[in-house]
């Protein structure tokens, strides 16, 4: 018998569409009552918090991941399953993924449309996330996001529609497994990540997104001791427009550290280009790459990193 933890989170998974077809939060979780009976797996459930995804924080982010450690190490949890709504689910897989040990598996899981909807999704990807946190072949492969009888990795899925329930995608190297109707089916594996311990998730590091013709203005309007660090969504293979790039400097040598991704949904950031602002100048002058994660997890990297307080952060980031 299979023991998991099941612990709810909110999000539209929870929630219900009211007379007028807003989507509205409940103050009671319907999968609480509608909790399914699997053979040979025991389930115990939890409302751990009901927020929008929108509203969630690192710091809730954290208060999930030391849950699931007393869970698998003081009370003998098998693996676990986390109900989270879309907007930053990725986010929250990611975070827990750099921070939990590997092992029993943990799968994260959400849904498109809410619970009274035509079409709803949630009670599917529930039960899914049930099966694969359940299965065997499931541990020691990261934290997994099941949705839509696909299984992704967690450091590469991302939200790639705004309403359809395909919505969760893996770019460039696709999901690692599917569900059938009666198996659980993994067709790749990949390296695991290496893992952080944090006990606090401090700091203020916003996103910049370059954009053609950009210049200097939004970086000279950013002052250093105010940050802790800085990500940029940059062009192409990992470039910036030079004007831009002579601000970004003043950044660098106060010693911000500045993590670099590419805003391309395929592909790997890599410092190619030896013109100015290319890439090749930006990583000599001090620039970290992340070469194949976006931005809003190369952020949630570089707070782990900057409040583990290691000693070589760009190995940590580029890794």
């Amino acid at each position: 018998m299979r023991k998991i933890l099941v612990l709810h989170t909110g999000g539209t998974i929870s929630m219900s569409q009211d007379t007028d077809g807003k989507v509205i939060s409940n103050t009671s979780n319907p999968l609480m009552t509608n909790e399914p009976e699997m053979n040979d797996v025991t389930l115990q459930t939890e409302d751990i918090f009901n927020l929008p995804s929108p509203h969630i924080t690192l710091k809730n982010m954290l208060q999930i991941q030391r849950r699931i450690l007393k869970a698998f190490f003081e009370e003998g949890f098998d693996g676990a399953v986390i109900t989270h709504g879309t907007d930053t689910l990725e986010e929250t897989a990611y975070f827990l993924d750099l921070t939990l040990p590997h092992g029993a598996p943990v799968v994260i899981t959400g849904a498109m449309r809410s619970s009274n909807e035509p079409g709803t999704d949630g009670y599917f990807n529930f039960i899914s996330a049930i099966r694969v946190a359940s299965d065997p072949a499931s541990r020691n492969r990261g934290v997994l996001v099941a949705m839509n009888a696909e299984i992704h990795a967690a450091r590469f899925v991302t939200k790639t529609h705004t309403t359809s329930v395909s919505t969760f995608q893996t770019p460039t190297y696709g999901p690692i497994g599917i569900l059938t109707h009666d198996k659980i089916i993994f067709h790749q594996s990949l390296e695991l990540a290496e893992q952080i311990a944090v006990h606090s998730v401090e700091g203020r590091i916003p996103i910049i997104k370059a954009y053609s013709g950009m210049d200097g203005q939004i970086f000279d309007l950013l002052n250093p001791q105010n940050l802790d660090g800085l990500v940029i969504e940059a062009l192409g293979a990992g470039n910036i427009p030079p004007e831009a790039f002579k601000s970004l400097k003043k950044l660098i040598e106060a010693g911000l550290p500045i993590v670099l991704t590419s805003r391309c949904f395929n592909g790997v950031a890599e410092p190619i280009y030896a013109y100015s602002g290319g890439g090749s100048e930006l990583y000599v002058a001090g620039i970290f790459f992340a070469k194949e994660i976006n931005a809003q997890k190369a952020r949630i990297k570089l707070i782990l990193g900057i409040n583990a307080k290691l000693s070589n952060l760009r190995d940590f980031i580029e890794k």
